[in-house]
């Protein structure tokens, strides 16, 4: 039997296809004429056409079908014991329905309710914890540049970024059928082990960017300084009048080395609190490029391929208005509005 036909004998009728059936009954056609015109089980016509000459009525009777196994006040408990802990599957709320109430109640059924009540199982936001001390110091931060609006415009943000070979970021979902859960087309592979990629450095500022630089093997103080800050950072800068760098505050950012050759560079550092990377707006760039590479429908084979590709998306004149237009609304826009409460905003919701 076909999947939609097989579906609909579970499915209640509704009021039109009560009536399309005594209408076509009326019209003189049988009963198994009327179930193949309306997708439905010959008792199921004569069902209905019985019911319509016996009672001159086509609805169903009130309280009938499969009744509730949970009241409303059950419901709200159920409602509160997902909500105390959200990350509870439904058979562990099962299991703890059935601890506190003496009622076995399948997981199914608790999805159910759940749904009908609104909460629906999602994918969770993922964080970087912070502690006291960090929430303090960023927004103590954020008050401190709280009136900078065309001192952003000399502000050039860095940073690092790593884009993996084979990568998904958890937004890829399978549609199938109920038993195709082992079928080769709905399964994703995962790579066991080091997962082959290319670590990459660039800079924006206001109306320009900087090169991007491939990154191989480990980055340390002195590849730093030598890789990155000599033959690309320090001339960058050194191209814009009154270029404030930004940096996070890794350990190769942070050595006595590097902040001696930024002394003797005279390179204007801005102060950055630590476990902030939401607040840099080279973050949304980096976002923005591995989205565009998620969605080539090309496979990259190796990670020279993926360099390439890397590069070609920093490079491509979109991706730069891109740039300027986050940066125009992150902090040149209200930014005494913006800045203070997109802090104390995230700082709340984390």
């Amino acid at each position: 039997m076909p999947r939609r036909r097989k579906r609909a004998r579970f499915e209640q009728l509704t009021e039109f296809e009560r009536g399309r059936i005594i209408g076509l009954r009326e019209a003189g056609l049988s009963y198994r004429a009327v179930a193949s015109r309306v997708q439905r089980n010959s008792s199921t016509v004569m069902r209905v056409w019985k019911q319509w000459t016996d009672e001159c009525r086509t609805t169903r009777k009130s309280g009938s079908g499969p009744r509730n196994v949970t009241s409303a006040r059950d419901d709200r408990h159920l409602v509160r014991m997902a909500r105390t802990d959200r990350t509870a599957s439904s058979r562990q709320l099962a299991a703890l329905w059935s601890i506190a109430t003496g009622v076995s109640l399948c997981a199914s059924s608790i999805r159910r309710r759940l749904l009908q009540c609104g909460l629906r199982a999602r994918t969770p936001l993922y964080r970087i914890p912070l502690t006291h001390d960090h929430r303090r110091l960023r927004l103590q931060w954020a008050n401190q540049h709280r009136d900078w609006r065309a001192d952003w415009q000399h502000v050039v943000f860095s940073d690092e970024s790593r884009f993996n070979l084979w990568y998904h970021d958890g937004r890829i979902r399978v549609r199938r059928y109920a038993g195709e859960r082992h079928l080769p087309e709905c399964i994703i592979e995962r790579h066991s082990g080091r997962t082959p990629g290319v670590m990459v450095w660039g800079a924006i500022a206001y109306h320009r960017r900087s090169q991007l630089l491939r990154i191989v093997g480990n980055l340390n103080s002195n590849r730093y300084i030598r890789e990155v800050l000599q033959p690309e950072a320090v001339p960058f800068l050194q191209s814009l009048p009154g270029a404030v760098f930004q940096q996070d505050n890794a350990r190769p950012h942070t050595a006595r080395i590097v902040k001696s050759f930024f002394a003797a560079q005279q390179v204007q550092l801005l102060p950055w609190p630590a476990c902030s990377p939401d607040m840099s707006p080279i973050e949304h760039v980096w976002d923005v490029i591995g989205r565009r590479l998620a969605r080539d429908p090309r496979p990259v084979a190796s990670a020279d391929e993926l360099w390439l590709d890397t590069e070609q998306c920093f490079d491509f004149d979109k991706a730069c208005n891109l740039k300027e237009k986050l940066l125009e609304i992150a902090f040149i826009t209200d930014c005494r509005w913006s800045l203070v409460n997109w802090v104390s905003f995230i700082n709340s919701e984390l």
